[in-house]
């Protein structure tokens, strides 16, 4: 038997249908697609292939799928962590809203290949980003070899640019770069969230989807209180009624959060084949009430919705590790309801095969099986803090973390081996983040400390907020809280 590349000799967690383990398994490649998964053999070291890789002491498991994130602003990690929400949502909207206005490209620039070098050497081989001006992104990961969807986040009510400008955008970034870089990278359609968009930008995003029938529509939804009472205002019973008007509730749709859904919510999803992903970290860190439901993951999975892992604003809680979302998923949900709510197991499909399914790829990636593209990742097991190596689905799930990751390889393409990063140039990446963060501070009036960050002053972030759009987005609202309260 030929082969591209032989890994033998190592544990290996299949995540296939059966979550096949092999305590002694081979994985072989060839052409980009594994090619056989198996117990190894004597002679497996043998085989003649480009790359032949031991694999004594590592786990061979599926690259892990990040269903939900926003790339931009990754310079910025540690600057919003010791803000109060209020502080840390007015900062962050300011400089979206420049970066909507064409400013800071040099800066989103640097935030791509940062992500990029963080998610490729911490095992994270696809990533579903929502960006404001995407194609930097969709570039970096393209050339790193990693495999993402990206697309333009579209809002009325959340920042004062045209909605046809907006679409125009969407619209020239679909055509560059949809099925780009050797069809890895992928276009999708991102109305921001059910907070801030009108039934007219519903509408539009509706006849993009028509025009773009095979792309993703990827949305924030039943994220906050005000998701239902927007939907409300835009004429419609709920946020999910709302799609359904529109014709967007359907299997093309990955709604990221879905905090709020009730059991009417989880069985309208699940009929219409509608994904979920969960990010758990983000909301951990910046709960908005204690008395807040949880997000109902083994509702929706009971279900048949697939509910992938998403790391989310990572510059938020200063993590770029997925496998710490699978550890805080199971840790909130035990907290907030009672303990039990996944196994280990169960965890593990969400950071792989059903985060792959959510994005709608399951039959190409997420588990290691004849056929499939070969998007593989090693962690060294053999290091103290894997000893003894018992419950490898929870070791990975409680105890994995992005520096045990030792080899990378998408397409069958080997990205990082050994810990060395082939498709990026490690320093040349931190030299041009640096700079961007020392101009962005030479142009703002943020302080990026190493003892703490400080954001400009309330009245200059006010100065240099959205004006328009914000304005009417908190008058919809107050005046539909109004109408709820007093029903004319």
């Amino acid at each position: 038997m030929t082969a591209d590349c032989v890994i033998h000799d190592a544990f290996v967690l299949t995540v296939d249908e059966r979550n096949r383990l092999y305590e002694r398994g081979t994985v072989l490649i060839e052409d980009g697609r594994i090619t056989d998964v198996r117990s190894s053999r004597d002679d497996d070291a043998e085989l003649p292939a480009d790359l032949v890789i031991d694999g004594e002491g590592k786990l061979v498991m599926p690259g892990l799928v990040n269903a939900h994130t926003h790339l931009e602003l990754t310079p910025l990690l540690g600057a919003f962590s010791d803000l109060d929400l209020m502080e840390m949502m007015s900062g962050m909207t300011a400089i979206f809203g420049h970066i909507a206005e064409g400013e800071y490209d040099y800066f989103a620039r640097a935030g791509y290949e940062l992500a990029a070098l963080n998610f490729l050497s911490g095992g994270v081989t696809t990533v579903n980003s929502m960006d404001v001006r995407p194609g930097g992104g969709a570039e970096t990961f393209g050339e790193a070899g990693l495999r993402g969807f990206f697309g333009m986040a579209l809002s009325d009510l959340f920042w004062d640019v045209s909605v046809e400008e907006q679409f125009d955008r969407a619209r020239e970034f679909i055509d560059e770069y949809h099925g780009a870089y050797d069809g890895r990278i992928r276009a999708t359609i991102n109305p921001h969230d059910d907070w801030s968009c009108t039934r007219e930008l519903w509408e539009h995003t509706a006849e993009l989807a028509d025009e773009y029938p095979d792309l993703l529509v990827h949305t924030h939804l039943l994220e906050l209180e005000a998701s239902n009472t927007m939907a409300r205002s835009n004429g419609a019973e709920d946020s999910l009624a709302l799609l359904d008007d529109v014709g967007l509730l359907d299997d093309r749709l990955v709604a990221a959060h879905f905090r709020l859904a009730d059991d009417e919510d989880i069985q309208r999803t699940a009929e219409a084949d509608a994904s979920v992903a969960h990010c758990p970290s983000i909301f951990c860190y910046w709960n908005t009430g204690g008395d807040v439901q949880w997000t109902p993951v083994p509702e929706l999975r009971a279900a048949g919705v697939d509910v992938g892992l998403g790391i989310d604003d990572h510059y938020w809680h200063d993590s770029y590790s997925l496998f710490g979302e699978a550890r805080q998923a199971r840790l909130a949900a035990n907290l907030k309801r009672s303990t039990g709510q996944y196994d280990s197991m169960e965890l593990v499909r969400m950071l792989t095969i059903e985060g792959a399914e959510a994005l709608g790829v399951g039959d190409e990636i997420g588990s290691l099986e004849p056929g499939k593209r070969a998007d593989v990742i090693l962690l060294d097991v053999e290091k103290p803090k894997f000893t003894p190596l018992t419950n490898i689905p929870a070791q990975v799930t409680n105890n994995a973390a992005p520096a045990d990751v030792e080899t990378v390889i998408v397409d069958g393409d080997v990205l990082m081996k050994a810990g060395d990063v082939k498709t990026m140039e490690t320093d040349a990446v931190r030299d041009r983040v640096e700079a961007a963060v020392d101009r962005f501070e030479s142009e703002t009036e943020w302080e990026l400390g190493i003892g703490e960050s400080e954001p400009p002053s309330t009245m200059n972030v006010a100065r240099d907020l959205p004006k328009r759009g914000p304005s009417q987005l908190l008058g919809r609202l107050a005046f539909q809280s109004l109408r709820d309260r007093l029903p004319l």
